[in-house]
């Protein structure tokens, strides 16, 4: 049966922080779900941040219109063409904060981290940069899907480090990739299949560093409503002491009845 799609996002500048440099967006008519992290002072990480999502929604709000950037036409093999569709967001969006960087010298070094999802024909695929995280919870269990471009897990990868020690590392905010932090740019990809009853959660570090995986899954499949369980998240994240700013943007794949689908 074919699937339709149900998300909700909340952003929440958290305990300590006086201003939000996260951003999310997305268009379910479109498939295309965002959540980033700014980095930058003088508000500048907001700005990017924000520049990013906005970016990356018009995109493909607007496929059908012609562009002569160059980082579109760079194809990844070993994905399909919506996750290249997602690279070529993702470059689009750090040449925009670059652009944005240059003409502005009150924002320069300005950046973020981006994770974002495309859904299509019962099928997902993901492109992510930096420490912002996406999770597929399906039945019982949850699945992190992404990893972090962060100094400590590159210590994990290279086995110089355990996952535990990383987890309470002084330097979890360390990023090596980032949008805006260098000319070119490439996201991790991968690809997916949407079941019905699957949820993705897509979260930025100031969630995902303070609220358990089994919290997270149970608290998702306890609460029917999408709306509620961003709020429980975000205060989840509050109650471990979260210092930063916390995003969540839940999806949802539904099954459609063939009589909705008539009615389309």
């Amino acid at each position: 049966m074919k699937t339709a799609i149900e998300a909700v996002g909340k952003t929440d500048v958290g305990l300590v922080r006086k201003n939000n440099e996260d951003s999310l967006g997305y268009d379910v008519a479109h498939g295309i779900f965002v959540v980033c992290d700014g980095m930058g002072g003088q508000a500048a990480g907001e700005k990017a941040s924000r520049i990013a999502v906005s970016t990356v929604l018009d995109y493909f709000q607007n496929l059908h219109k012609p562009t002569d950037s160059k980082v579109i036409s760079q194809r990844i093999r070993g994905v399909s063409r919506e996750a290249n569709q997602l690279a070529a967001a993702v470059r689009l969006a750090n040449q925009a904060i670059r652009d944005a960087s240059a003409r502005n010298p009150q924002w320069s070094g300005m950046g973020c981290t981006i994770v974002a999802v495309l859904c299509c024909n019962n099928k997902f695929s993901i492109g992510h940069v930096g420490d912002s995280r996406i999770y597929l919870i399906r039945g019982d269990a949850i699945f992190q899907l992404t990893s972090d471009h962060s100094l400590v897990m590159e210590q994990v990868r290279r086995g110089l480090m355990t996952r535990d020690e990383a987890e309470h590392s002084k330097m979890q905010n360390v990023i090596v990739r980032a949008l805006g932090a260098d000319e070119s740019v490439e996201p991790d990809l991968e690809d997916h299949k949407f079941i019905s009853g699957d949820v993705l959660l897509l979260c930025s570090d100031g969630l995902s560093r303070y609220v358990k995986e089994s919290d997270m899954q149970e608290t998702i499949r306890r609460v029917h409503s999408l709306e509620k369980a961003c709020d429980q998240l975000i205060e989840l994240a509050k109650a471990g002491a979260s210092d930063d700013n916390i995003t969540c943007l839940l999806v949802r794949a539904v099954e459609q009845s063939w009589y909705k689908r008539l009615l389309r």
